[in-house]
């Protein structure tokens, strides 16, 4: 019984000793501040009054009656489409390019996975500069209309460029997920592949894509949620405008929160923002387990 005793105690004093101190850290930076998030979603707090009043569930109610909440929401899921299918696609096809045992495919991994390395608010700089001055002064010089005027000025291709920029930044990103994935491809089915005559794009179409689909399932969620959380980018690139045409979901939390000092209302979007990448978190698992069973 003593011995018992004294491996239950070694056994907590050795989990108080390593175990309870990331406990602590993430309880005191993750669980707290989300509790207390949700407990200011039911006042009006404006993060400087000492007196706050509970308001029940009028903020959750004003997301959905707030007419420019929807519109971010709506501007969001259409650059999330447009992002998710640009990224997936160019990262699957750099994936495929340096597999295929071309001379320096490690370094051009190195080079394609840069950007995703550069935070968003870098690169956002970096390339409203050459959309609002390299670009312009490129189109006048020669000529080309359309590209003589910043495409920031512009609603539709202020939005088209948040979309370049984050797929450009995405697909690296992506591209390693996918070089995972293809590697674990089995060479003995694509040596029968060729074997039987099957050219290069039916070995991919036939062989790769099929035996990949819980990395693409992966890849394509992954993506989702990540366009959907996108601030960073959106801050430094276009801060929401023109006429808030680019002002997504996490830009407009943040405007409202911050800007309209209405932190109920802010939190309750965020909270709503949260069930949504929770949901597609969740999907992600579903299908990934169920392509593991299948498979």
């Amino acid at each position: 019984m003593d011995k018992k005793k004294n491996r239950k105690m070694r056994s907590l004093l050795q989990f108080a000793g390593f175990g309870f101190p990331a406990l602590f850290v993430w309880m005191t930076v993750i669980i707290v501040p989300f509790i207390y998030g949700i407990w200011i979603t039911f006042t009006d707090w404006n993060g400087l009054a000492m007196h706050i009043n509970y308001v029940g569930l009028e903020n959750y109610a004003a997301v959905f009656k707030d007419p420019t909440f929807v519109s971010s929401f709506l501007k969001t899921v259409v650059y999330a489409l447009f992002t998710v299918l640009a990224s997936n696609i160019i990262g699957f096809a750099l994936a495929l390019a340096v597999t295929s045992g071309i001379k320096g495919q490690g370094l051009f991994r190195t080079g394609f996975f840069t950007p995703n390395i550069i935070g968003g608010i870098i690169l956002g700089y970096i390339w409203n500069f050459i959309f609002s001055y390299v670009l312009t002064a490129f189109g006048k010089h020669f000529g080309i209309g359309w590209m003589s005027t910043s495409w920031l000025t512009h609603p539709t291709r202020a939005l088209i460029a948040l979309i370049i920029v984050s797929s450009w930044q995405m697909s690296g990103y992506l591209m390693v997920i996918y070089i995972a994935g293809l590697t674990n491809v089995p060479k003995e089915l694509i040596e029968a592949a060729r074997v039987d005559g099957a050219t290069a794009w039916q070995t991919v179409r036939k062989v790769k894509v099929p035996l990949i689909r819980n990395t693409t399932a992966i890849c394509i969620f992954l993506s989702i949620s990540r366009t959907f959380m996108s601030f960073d980018m959106n801050l430094s690139l276009t801060a929401g405008g023109p006429y808030k045409s680019t002002e997504l979901i996490a830009y407009k939390i943040y405007q409202t929160a911050f800007t309209s000092m209405e932190f109920g209302k802010g939190q309750a979007q965020a909270i709503v923002l949260f069930v949504i990448v929770a949901v597609i978190s969740l999907l992600q698992v579903y299908f990934t387990k169920k392509g593991d069973e299948e498979s």
